[in-house]
């Protein structure tokens, strides 16, 4: 049977746009009912289209020899779907894995109000408010397989980097693309998702929307603020698109601009400079890395990068191999000279 992601808008603001099907085209209900809840929790239409593809994955595995029902997983089928991925090549980074077996006891939850079953490899413990047994119990959990995941590192783009490849780029909508992911630290996908509404050049404030449509209002850089100024009384095209950063040119001319063009945009644009290291997110992370240089606090940090959890914006909180040089030079030059020994 082949399975199949489709997206298939729909009228109802309560309906997943993206659904699973079967070969003949009709619902898989289990997965679309999924589908469904998340979407009534205001799940982002990028997120829903990640459970999607994550479920259609665990999906044509279950079909496999011998073929496997949504109530025949526990956690030793878990521990089957994961050699199965560890065994393919190349196979998939942890952190895929770890994401797949997340939304799967989701689904599990939300089906069957309950932990997927455990196994004598990984049981059920409960957890008391005492070594000795006293208090009352709390709830039980379910310690399943979970891949030890590489720690990440942030390596941001050196000073020579950026300027090599803010320098091939041409049109203004293209510097205040990257501007706004370099100098104001925003995702690529929030730099999409920006709305013209959104842009106040009088007050130099954007607002952005984040993950989970979290709202942030943000500073607007003198330099970005320019060159946007630019771009939208010389550059963007007369449309009726709400989207702040459309097309320029061709048939999509006046057209939202999708992540594809943006993937297209900056493959060009490293070829032209040769950064090959260039990407959106690598920008966000040298905005990061910049500002804990320059002594910006964490919590004002969170926010402008629009992080949930403040453990997030500590991976900023890393010296770059010049910067421990750079320290450590600074610290030996403070030191006193020392004295030789006289004879």
């Amino acid at each position: 049977m082949k399975l199949s992601v489709a997206f298939l808008p729909s009228t109802r603001n309560s309906a997943s746009p993206y659904r699973l099907l079967d070969e003949l085209g009709q619902e898989i209900a289990w997965a679309n009912r999924f589908l469904d809840a998340k979407r009534l929790l205001g799940r982002s239409p990028r997120s829903l289209r990640a459970y999607a593809f994550d479920l259609l994955h665990f999906a044509r595995w279950a079909l496999q020899d011998p073929p496997r029902q949504l109530a025949d997983l526990t956690e030793d089928v878990l521990q089957e779907y994961v050699r199965h991925q560890l065994d393919r090549q190349p196979p998939p980074a942890a952190p895929t894995i770890n994401r797949r077996l997340g939304v799967m006891r989701a689904l599990w939850r939300f089906h069957f109000a309950s932990d997927i079953p455990g196994s004598e490899r990984f049981p059920r413990v409960y957890f008391t408010r005492s070594p000795l047994g006293y208090g009352r119990p709390g709830r039980a959990i379910s310690h399943g397989l979970r891949l030890t995941e590489p720690r990440r590192i942030i390596m941001p783009l050196s000073a020579d980097d950026v300027a090599r490849f803010w320098r091939s780029f041409r049109h203004y909508r293209d510097l205040a693309l990257v501007g706004l992911m370099l100098l104001a630290g925003l995702r690529s996908c929030e730099v999409l998702a920006m709305q013209f509404a959104d842009l106040s050049l009088a007050e130099a404030q954007i607002l952005v929307r984040g993950k989970g449509n979290k709202p942030r209002l943000l500073p607007l850089p003198q330099d970005i603020l320019q060159v946007l100024q630019q771009y939208l009384s010389i550059e963007r095209p007369l449309t009726n698109s709400t989207s702040l950063f459309v097309c320029l040119k061709g048939r999509s001319r006046g057209l939202p601009l999708t992540s594809a063009g943006l993937r297209s945009l900056f493959r060009h644009h490293r070829a032209t400079s040769h950064i090959l290291r260039a990407n959106p997110h690598r920008f966000r992370h040298t905005f990061g890395a910049d500002m804990v240089r320059d002594g910006i606090s964490l919590p004002a940090l969170q926010h402008l990068m629009g992080h949930a959890q403040i453990r997030t914006t500590l991976l900023y909180v890393q010296l770059a191999p010049q910067d421990i040089w750079r320290e450590y030079r600074s610290a030996i030059e403070k030191r006193p000279p020392l004295k030789g020994s006289s004879q």
